[in-house]
C-alpha cells in the first residue's frame, strides 16, 4: 500500500503546484490573516503581544473556506474530467487513493501556516510573545484543518460538480464550527451535544495553549470517521 500511497500523494501534491490554484490560496491566506490581525483586529490598540485572541480565532473562519476551496476538487474533478473510470481500474488500493489525496491537500495547507509564522515572529519582535500559545494555537489549527478536510474529501466524493462540492463544505464545515455558539441558547441535552460536536469548542483551548487530549481524540476520531466513509463511497463505486 505504501508504494501505491506515495505515487497518488505526489501526483495530486504536484497537481496543485503546476497550477496557481496553490499560490493563490496561499497569497490569500496570509494576507486576509494579516490583515484582519493587525488592522481589522486593531492589534496595535490593544498593546499586547499575544495571538489568540487575533489570530487563532482568524483560523476557525478563514479554515473553512480555505478547505472547501482545496477540498472541491479532490474527487469531483476525477468524475468531472471522466478519469475515476480509469483509476478505479488501476491496480491501486482505495486505502491509497484517499489517503494519498487526503495528505496532499494537508500539506498543501501546512504550507499555508508555514507562510502566516510571519505574523507571531512579528509580534515578538514588537513585544515579549509567549511561545506556548502559538505552538498550541498551531497544532490545533492543524487538527482543526485535518477534521474539515476529512469531511470536505467525502463530500468531494458524491458529486462531480466542484462548485456544489465547495459550497457543501463550506456549509457542513461551517455548521460543525459555529454549533457551540448555539449551545447555551438551546441548553439541556442538545445543547451539549451541539457543544461537543463543535470543531471550535475543541479548537479554542488550543488557541490559548492548552492541549487536552479529550481534543485531540476528538479531532482524530472525526477525522477517520469521515476517511472512512470516503473511502466505502469510492469503494462502492469501484464495485459498481
Amino acid at each position: 500500500m505504501w508504494p501505491d500511497f506515495v505515487a497518488v500523494y505526489r501526483k495530486e501534491l504536484k497537481s496543485y503546484f503546476v497550477s496557481p490554484i496553490a499560490y493563490i490560496v496561499i497569497a490569500l491566506f496570509v494576507g486576509f490573516l494579516a490583515w484582519r490581525f493587525f488592522f481589522d483586529q486593531e492589534f496595535f490598540i490593544y498593546n499586547k503581544a499575544e495571538l489568540h485572541r487575533g489570530l487563532f480565532f482568524q483560523f476557525e473562519r478563514v479554515l473553512v473556506v480555505v478547505v472547501a476551496v482545496i477540498g472541491m476538487r479532490l474527487w469531483s474533478s476525477e468524475y468531472f474530467g471522466g478519469t475515476i473510470e480509469t483509476l478505479m481500474t488501476l491496480p491501486i488500493k482505495t486505502g491509497a487513493l484517499v489517503l494519498g489525496k487526503f495528505f496532499a491537500a494537508l500539506t498543501l495547507i501546512l504550507v499555508c501556516f508555514i507562510g502566516s509564522v510571519g505574523i507571531p515572529i512579528t509580534v515578538a519582535n514588537l513585544g515579549e510573545l509567549d511561545w506556548g500559545p502559538v505552538v498550541g494555537g498551531y497544532f490545533g489549527a492543524f487538527l482543526f484543518s485535518a477534521a474539515l478536510l476529512a469531511l470536505a474529501l467525502w463530500i468531494s466524493s458524491l458529486t462531480r460538480h466542484q462548485i456544489i462540492a465547495s459550497l457543501l463544505t463550506g456549509f457542513i464545515g461551517g455548521a460543525f464550527v459555529v454549533m457551540y455558539e448555539f449551545a447555551d441558547k438551546v441548553g439541556g441535552s442538545l445543547g451539549s451535544v451541539f457543544e461537543q460536536l463543535s470543531l471550535a469548542s475543541h479548537y479554542q483551548a488550543m488557541g490559548r495553549g492548552v492541549i487536552d487530549m479529550r481534543d485531540v481524540l476528538f479531532f482524530v476520531s472525526f477525522m477517520v470517521f469521515f476517511l472512512y466513509l470516503n473511502a466505502q463511497t469510492v469503494e462502492n463505486r469501484r464495485y459498481r
